[in-house]
Parts: structure tokens; C-alpha cells; sequence
């Protein structure tokens, strides 16, 4: 512990956020600059806890105390090296990770908790800057041939522990760029791509192999995989989403939230998008559909389109504005404002969308009503009632459904494999393995919908799996999930 007093000297402070009316009028990053030594003082408020729940916290099982101290003593590349050692991706978690590890943080019971997020993409962002980020081919190669469909985080980080036990590792993407989610499906405002193709050109540099537009199942046949790899690891996503089958779902303007989000992302990528195809907020009244992350980054891009308006609204009641401490040191169901909200957004909940309303074809209006939220004295669970007397209806010209994914696609890959899936159509598995001897899977094909760092925790456990499938054995690192706490 490098400053004992150091969580009684200075309390959190984070990097101040550009205007918000300055910063919907581009797709950079929202944060300003902040000085190395005022990272150093946020690293001096980590206690070194005799019992650092923040390990825990983190999905990747991240050694944060060590590496807060080796900032905290500015030795910057060992701080690097201690992160890396768990987490292939850190310039992505420091930038769009909830940061589970500072809800788990200790200080956080009667403080502000330390900020984790900002000392790990600070320690990223200077690794890179000084050179400390270099490819690292194996010295050695086994031989052995790896096929990993889906370059999302699982996906990436999969490749990275496989290559760098000497595997040939080839990534499949049936995208023309390579990301998945981190690509397509979050804005540029909160990760600019320069970020994820630095570390594309790194993986390549250290002999990963990628294939775009190679959709397996399409224009791949996933047999080819099977005759010329010893091992396939599927990390293709959960990317069927749920839909709202209500009145009026078949008019224009209605639209899922990831084709939305996918083409602003083209679109700030240089790609031409058809006038026919464009999905546009300029000048409408916008309704998100969903209160998550996906929610708020259709409200960011809605506001850098020009929207007349945008509205927010949230089948679930309002969650408190503070942290109920008898949470700790789990996740905790508390109001979050995102920085899309900070730039312009009404926000409701506890409303059931009963019809999209139109004319001429074209979504107009969201017939809506308020309902209320209680424990049956029958089954013990929780529902809903409609409130009488409560309905409204409010104009839309652009509806964004953003309410989760049900599971991965079952048509095309998964089928003609005979990859066998459970209830919730969901890969079902047996430590990564599926009913087929030499596939495996990972990331959201398997546990279903969740965070990128839960990805990346998949993808490097995948690896290990496949690793001894192929070897007998494996030396890649393994997470202890025997101390992971609730996610939420």
C-alpha cells in the first residue's frame, strides 16, 4: 500500500465531459483530457484491502490493488504488464465496462468508490503511448489449426490466448470489418474504432489470421471447418432480438435499436447508406424503447442526429437515486444517468407500450399506459397491472426498440452443424464444450446477453479449453470462478 492516507487526502475526482452541446455535434470521445498525476492520486485512494472484493467484482478476476500501486509509484510499464496479465482488452473495458469492480470496491461502503474504469484505460493509453504494447508472436507454433467464428470480445480475446500458446488461430467474421459488437454495435462517442483496429493491427502483427464477409453457414460452409481445423470455437453472439409484437409493429419507423446503432456506425466509418435504407432521428420526435446501455447510446446518436425530441421510457419502476448498502458487494439496482442523458432526454417508467399508432404507412404516435408493479401473494413473484385511467398516447415519428436479445441464431451455422442449444435456445455446453467433439463455444452464444467484459472473460476461459483439448493440458491463465459475485 503505497499511501496509507492516501483514501483520506483526496476523494474521486474523474475526467470533466465536453459540452454537451458541443459534443453532439461529432462522434469523439466525450472526455477531456486529465493529467497523469491526477490519475496518480486516484490510485493513491486504493486501500489494499486484506480482503480486495474488487478482484471479484471483475468478471476477468483483474489484479487492481497491485496495479493502483504500481501508478500510484508512476511505473507505468509494470502497471501494464499486471493488467494485461488478465485482461487482453483493457483500452476497451477502461472505456465502456459498468465497472462491476467499483460497486465490489471497499472504499465504496462509506465513499466514493476508487476509480477503477479511469486508472485501467489511463494505464492502457500510456502503455500504448510509450511503446510498452508490442506484437508478441509465439516463439513456437504446435501445429494445431483453430477456427474462431465471431470477432467480438469474446471472440478477440479467444484468438489472443490461442495464438499465444502457439496455435494458428484464423477469425471469421461475416462482417466486412472486423469487432462485432465493438465494431457495430457501440457508437463511436464512447469508442472511437481507432481503438479497436490499433489492437486488430496488434493480433495480426502477432500471426491471427481474419476473414471478413465470411459468414459460416452462408457463403462458408461450416463442414470446411470442421475437415480443415482440429478446433472450432463459436462466438458468434446473441444477436436474434426481442421484438414487440403489439399493433402497428409493421410500420415504417419502427425500427430495432442495433440496426439503428449499425448504421451510424457505418456512417461515421465513411460507409454510403441508401436513401432508401436510411434510419434517420433528424428532425423527429424519437421514442427509445428500453432504459439499458443500448437505450442511452440510441439516445447519444439520436441527439447527434438532430432529433426534435427524444423520450426514454422503461417497462420497470424508477430505481432508487442512492445504493441501498446492504447490496454491497454486488451489483446494485440504483438510477444511472448516462452521458446521452446528460445531452437532452426525457425519461419514464413503469410504462407498458400498448400499439404504435400511424398514418400513411408511418409510425406517428406510441399508444402507452401506466402500470404498477407488485409481489403476488400466490406465486411470490413480481408483475404488473395496468393503472386505469392512465393512458396516453405521445407522438413518435421514430420508435428504437431496445429490449435485449432472446439468443444466438439457431438458422445457418448452429443448424448445420448439429449444434445442440437449451430452452432459452442458448449453446448448450459442458466447460465450453458442445455436443460436438471439437466445438466449442463462448461469450453470449452461451451465457446468453451480457457485458463485454463478461465476453472477454468467456473468450480467455474457451481458450483454456480448447487449449487442453488440443494439448493434453494447457498453461493459459484460469479464472477462479469459484469467488464471482452477482453480476445484477
Amino acid at each position: 500500500m503505497a499511501d496509507p492516507r492516501g483514501f483520506l487526502k483526496y476523494t474521486r475526482e474523474l475526467p470533466n465531459t465536453r459540452d454537451p452541446q458541443e459534443r453532439i455535434k461529432d462522434y469523439k470521445e466525450l472526455y477531456e483530457d486529465f493529467g497523469e498525476e491526477k490519475t496518480v492520486k486516484q490510485a493513491a485512494r486504493c486501500m489494499d484491502c486484506g480482503v480486495p472484493f474488487c478482484h471479484n467484482g471483475c468478471p476477468l478476476g483483474n489484479i487492481i490493488p497491485e496495479f493502483n500501486d504500481a501508478v500510484y509509484e508512476e511505473d507505468w510499464q509494470l502497471a501494464y504488464e499486471i493488467l494485461s496479465s488478465t485482461n487482453n482488452f483493457p483500452e476497451f473495458t477502461g472505456r465502456i465496462c459498468p465497472a462491476p469492480c467499483e460497486t465490489a470496491c471497499v472504499l465504496g461502503i462509506n465513499q466514493p468508490p476508487v476509480a477503477i474504469e479511469h486508472i485501467e484505460k489511463s494505464i492502457a493509453e500510456v502503455a500504448f503511448e510509450k511503446g510498452y504494447v508490442r506484437p508478441q508472436p509465439p516463439t513456437l507454433r504446435t501445429g494445431k489449426k483453430v477456427a474462431i467464428v465471431g470477432s467480438g470480445p469474446a471472440g478477440l480475446a479467444a484468438a489472443a490466448q490461442l495464438n499465444k500458446v502457439g496455435h494458428l488461430v484464423t477469425v471469421f467474421e461475416r462482417n466486412d470489418r472486423i469487432g462485432g459488437l465493438l465494431r457495430y454495435g457501440i457508437p463511436d462517442f464512447k469508442l472511437e474504432k481507432f481503438v479497436v483496429e490499433r489492437r486488430v493491427a496488434l493480433m495480426e502483427a502477432e500471426g491471427i489470421r481474419f476473414r471478413t464477409n465470411a459468414n459460416v453457414g452462408g457463403n462458408v460452409d461450416p463442414q470446411e471447418l470442421m475437415d480443415q481445423y482440429d478446433a472450432v470455437l463459436l462466438c458468434g453472439g446473441s444477436t436474434v432480438p426481442r421484438n414487440l409484437n403489439i399493433e402497428g409493429r409493421e410500420l415504417e419507423g419502427v425500427h430495432f435499436a442495433m440496426d439503428f446503432l449499425e448504421q451510424n456506425n457505418r456512417r461515421v466509418a465513411g460507409d454510403a447508406i441508401p436513401d432508401v435504407e436510411t434510419i434517420t432521428a433528424k428532425d423527429k420526435h424519437v421514442v427509445v424503447i428500453g432504459g439499458g446501455d443500448t437505450g442511452s447510446d440510441c439516445v447519444g446518436t439520436s441527439n447527434r442526429h438532430g432529433a426534435k425530441s427524444v423520450t426514454q421510457i422503461e417497462l420497470m419502476d424508477r430505481p432508487p437515486n442512492d445504493r441501498d448498502p446492504l447490496t454491497w458487494p454486488n451489483w446494485p439496482v440504483v438510477l444511472r444517468t448516462s452521458t446521452s442523458h446528460e445531452e437532452g432526454c426525457e425519461r419514464q417508467w413503469s410504462l407498458l407500450t400498448k400499439a404504435f399508432t400511424g398514418e400513411n404507412g408511418k409510425v406517428t404516435g406510441l399508444k402507452l399506459v401506466q402500470i404498477e408493479w407488485a409481489k403476488s401473494s400466490k406465486t411470490g413473484k413480481y408483475g404488473f397491472q395496468e393503472v386505469e385511467g392512465t393512458e396516453q398516447e405521445i407522438p413518435c415519428d421514430l420508435a428504437l426498440l431496445a429490449i435485449g436479445f432472446l439468443s444466438p441464431q439457431y438458422r445457418g451455422m448452429l443448424e448445420k452443424l448439429g449444434v445442440e442449444v437449451d430452452e432459452r435456445g442458448n449453446v448448450r455446453d459442458e466447460d465450453y464444450r458442445t455436443n460436438l467433439e471439437k466445438v466449442f463455444v463462448a461469450g453470449d452464444m452461451r451465457r446468453g446477453q451480457s457485458l463485454v467484459v463478461w465476453a472477454i472473460a468467456e473468450g480467455r476461459e474457451a481458450a483454456r479449453s480448447v487449449d487442453q483439448f488440443l494439448m493434453g493440458r494447457s498453461n493459459l491463465e484460469a479464472r477462479d470462478k469459484g469467488f464471482l459475485m452477482a453480476e445484477g
